[in-house]
C-alpha cells in the first residue's frame, strides 16, 4: 500500500468508525509506529486534514469542522496523468508569473498553496522536489505590462469596458478603442482578450502585449452569449476567425507523418494514412496567416493538396523565400 492509499485508508477509517485508536490505524494499515506518526502529521499539516486526538477515549477522530487554519481539506486524486501533471505546473507557472502586487493578489495566493497541497498529495515527492523535474518552456512568448493585465482582469470581473490604445501589429497602426471585454484566452504562450469593439461594432481578437495604454470606464460592458462567441472563435484553425470556413488538405512525408498523425492542430480535424506511408490531414479554417506558418515550418514535407488559393499562398511565400537565398 503506498502512501497516497493510506491517506484515503486512514480517512475512510476515522469517518466510518468516528473514533479509531493509534493500535487500530497501524493494525489495518500494516505499517510500523513511525511511519504512520509521519502520515497523521502529513494529513494534519499539509493536506489540512481536521484529524484530533482525543485524550478522554484514547482515540484519534475527525473534527466537525471540515478545515483548519481556513484552508477546505480534500485529499487529492489516487494519481496524475501526464496531462493532469501538465496543467497543474502550467497553472503555477502562469500564477506565479502575474504581477505580485496586482488586483488578482488575493486570489492567486490560495490557489498557488492550493497546487502545492494537490502536487504534494498526488507524488512520491515534494512539490519542489516535482518542480525541478519537470520543464515547461514556453516559445515566442511576448511580455504583457502587469498594469495591463490588472486592468483587463478587473473589467472582466467587474462587468466594464476599457477604452484602449492599441496597435494593430499587422498593418502596424495604432488606434483608439472602446472595448467591453468577454474573456482572456492563453494561446501559445500568450495572451488575448475576447471583446466586443464599439468602434468596429463586432466581436474581435486583442492581443495583450500589443495594448499600448488601458483604462477603466465606468460604463457596463456590452454581454454576449457564449454561443455568438464560440461560433466566432471556436469553428476555424489558429486564433484568426471570421468569414467562411474552409477545409485545408495537407500531405505529409512518411517521415514527418510519424509526427504529425499524432498532433491535435484542430478539435475537429480528420486524418488518413495513405498507402505510401504519407499522412493526410484535413484542417478547417477561416483565415490561412496563421496556419501558413504552421505549413511551412515542416518545408518540403508538406504540401498543400488544396483548395486551391491556400495552395497558391503557400506557394507565392515560398517563392518570396526562395529569392533571399538564390
Amino acid at each position: 500500500m503506498d502512501r497516497t492509499e493510506r491517506f484515503y485508508k486512514i480517512e475512510a477509517l476515522l469517518r466510518q468508525r468516528q473514533a479509531v485508536s493509534f493500535a487500530a490505524l497501524q493494525a489495518e494499515l500494516e505499517v510500523s509506529r513511525s511511519t504512520l506518526i509521519r502520515d497523521l502529521a502529513y494529513l494534519r499539516t499539509r493536506m489540512h486534514a481536521p484529524i484530533e486526538w482525543d485524550r478522554a477515549s484514547g482515540c484519534y477522530r475527525m473534527a466537525e469542522a471540515g478545515h483548519q487554519q481556513g484552508m477546505p481539506h480534500q485529499l487529492p486524486g489516487m494519481w496524475f496523468s501526464s496531462a493532469e501533471i501538465h496543467a497543474l505546473l502550467t497553472m503555477q507557472h502562469l500564477l506565479a508569473n502575474l504581477d505580485a502586487g496586482g488586483v488578482l493578489t488575493p486570489h492567486v495566493a490560495p490557489l498557488m498553496a492550493r497546487l502545492n497541497t494537490l502536487l504534494e498529495g498526488g507524488a512520491d515527492h515534494d512539490a519542489e522536489q516535482l518542480r525541478r523535474r519537470v520543464r515547461i518552456i514556453g516559445l515566442a512568448q511576448r511580455a504583457v505590462q502587469p498594469t495591463h493585465f490588472q486592468r483587463v482582469g478587473t473589467a472582466l470581473v467587474q462587468r466594464k469596458r476599457l477604452a484602449l490604445s492599441y496597435l494593430a501589429r499587422g498593418s502596424g497602426q495604432a488606434t483608439e478603442r472602446e472595448v467591453s471585454p468577454l474573456r482572456l484566452v492563453h494561446y501559445r504562450g500568450n495572451w488575448y482578450l475576447d471583446a466586443w469593439c464599439h468602434l468596429r461594432n463586432d466581436l474581435r481578437n486583442f492581443a495583450l502585449d500589443a495594448i499600448r495604454e488601458a483604462r477603466l470606464l465606468d460604463t457596463t460592458a456590452k454581454e454576449v452569449p457564449d454561443a455568438k462567441l464560440n461560433a466566432l472563435f471556436a469553428p476555424s484553425y489558429g486564433l484568426f476567425s471570421g468569414g467562411r470556413i474552409l477545409w485545408a488538405r495537407l500531405l505529409f512525408t512518411p517521415e514527418r507523418a510519424r509526427w504529425v498523425a499524432y498532433e491535435q492542430w484542430h478539435p475537429e480535424q480528420k486524418g488518413e494514412w495513405q498507402g505510401d506511408g504519407r499522412y493526410l490531414l484535413r484542417i478547417p479554417y477561416a483565415d490561412h496567416r496563421e496556419l501558413i506558418m504552421d505549413i511551412l515550418k515542416h518545408g518540403a514535407h508538406c504540401e498543400v493538396l488544396g483548395p486551391a488559393s491556400l495552395r497558391q499562398a503557400v506557394a507565392a511565400e515560398a517563392g518570396k523565400m526562395a529569392k533571399k537565398y538564390f
